[in-house]
């Protein structure tokens, strides 16, 4: 189903505009460590836009001492995992429980 989904390209309002396809992951440099996989990410405005899932193999150290210049963690975009609930594997009970709109 994914893949047949991702070849009618129907991304809806979860595609990025600048991209014109779905994003599904992006990093940033927050201290994370093994544990948090499944943290929630939130922007400025407190909206949840990620969930953390991994880090780079660079930032092992994290554990002990941060260090921005190489501390990387990556997380799954909430686009992504909207577009897969109303799209792919439809989980419309999911959406609505989440009060997130299936386009």
């Amino acid at each position: 189903p994914l893949l047949d989904a991702i070849a009618k390209g129907d991304f809806g309002s979860t595609a990025d505009a600048a991209l014109g396809t779905q994003t599904v992951n992006f990093m940033t440099n927050l201290d994370t460590t093994g544990g948090n996989s499944g943290s929630p990410v939130l922007d400025a405005q407190g909206n949840l836009i990620g969930l953390n899932f991994d880090s780079n193999w660079e930032a092992v150290s994290a554990s002990w001492m941060f260090d921005p210049r190489y501390k990387r963690a990556i997380h799954v975009d909430m686009r992504y995992l909207r577009w897969l609930l109303a799209k792919v594997y439809p989980a419309p009970n999911l959406l609505q429980e989440m009060q997130l709109p299936a386009e």
